[in-house]
């Protein structure tokens, strides 16, 4: 099989140099050749090898990469670039948890923060856990959710760049969020993701009523909404791109043909094909083989 391993590092971080040739060597590759995607001192390049088991490569690459400044992504070859994008909204399109910072405007964002970060380890079952919180929120004036958006929510560096090179080469780019419309209706606007999908805060007479529209799109409804987009665009899953940070993203993690966590929970990176800790979102082009002059950019 032909395989392409992706290396990235943080801007300015200067040339990196890896020994790689004898677990290379371990895993029966050869063939290697490696070409830069970036203008700048090796930010990003492709390593190209032939013959190696893709399990087998990713497995020996996990030592030499632990420890060092480097996002990587080890894959087949052919059908690197996807053609489907389905990603996570809070804390990997934006910045923050929307549900927390609302909470803070009801002066419960401990409370309500200690919830989120439980469900997002999956230690909580997330819809019980988004009814809880929910509930919790109820009286509040509908006017914070705006002034949580604005005071609050912004796009994670490369989100927008991400999106636009995506759709630009024929991507659909859709925004599958365990949280609210009222957020990623704007967020997808501000990125350009061509549609969202999440849940519904009830409110009456501008204020919650501590419940949220049901069916609640969790974990499986993030999985569906893969398989749905895939198959209206007649896009195959192994042409698709699933990315998010929570124990609710797993599922359509593991089933997309590259699923990336990012800035992730540790369930979720232990099983994501990739993982992106140290650069931005735009890492997400270099491991499709987009080079830098290729991005599209505001």
């Amino acid at each position: 099989m032909d395989l392409v391993l992706t290396v990235v590092a943080p801007p300015n971080a200067g040339a990196f140099s890896l020994a790689l040739r004898e677990v290379f060597a371990g895993v029966g590759a050869k063939g290697i050749s490696s070409r830069k995607l970036d203008a700048g001192e090796s930010a990003a390049t492709d390593v190209f090898v032939e013959g190696p088991d893709l399990a087998a490569l990713r497995a020996a690459l996990e030592a030499p990469m632990a420890g060092q400044a480097l996002d990587w992504c080890v894959q087949p070859l052919a059908g690197r670039r996807k053609r489907l994008l389905v990603a996570d909204m809070d804390s990997t399109i934006i910045n923050v948890e929307c549900l927390d910072e609302i909470a803070d405007f009801a002066g419960l964002k401990a409370e309500i923060s200690a919830i989120t970060e439980r469900a997002m380890r999956g230690e909580l079952a997330f819809e019980g856990a988004l009814r809880e919180r929910v509930a919790m929120l109820k009286g509040l004036p509908v006017t914070a959710l705006q002034a949580a958006y604005d005071e609050r929510v912004r796009l994670n560096p490369g989100a927008r760049t991400m999106v636009r090179t995506m759709a630009a080469n024929g991507a659909r780019c859709v925004l599958v969020s365990g949280g609210f419309s009222f957020f990623t209706s704007r967020v997808a606007q501000a990125a350009l993701f061509h549609a969202h999908r999440a849940n519904t805060l009830l409110e009456a007479d501008g204020a919650l009523t501590g419940f949220v529209g049901e069916p609640i799109l969790g974990r499986e409804a993030k999985l569906a909404a893969l398989e749905q987009e895939a198959k209206a665009g007649a896009i195959p899953l192994s042409e698709t791109l699933a990315l998010g940070d929570g124990a609710n993203d797993l599922a359509m993690i593991e089933a997309a043909g590259l699923g990336v966590a990012y800035r992730a929970k540790p369930i979720v990176a232990a099983q994501a094909d990739a993982r992106i800790e140290h650069t931005d979102l735009t890492t997400l082009l270099y491991f499709q083989g987009y080079s830098e002059d290729a991005f599209v950019t505001d």
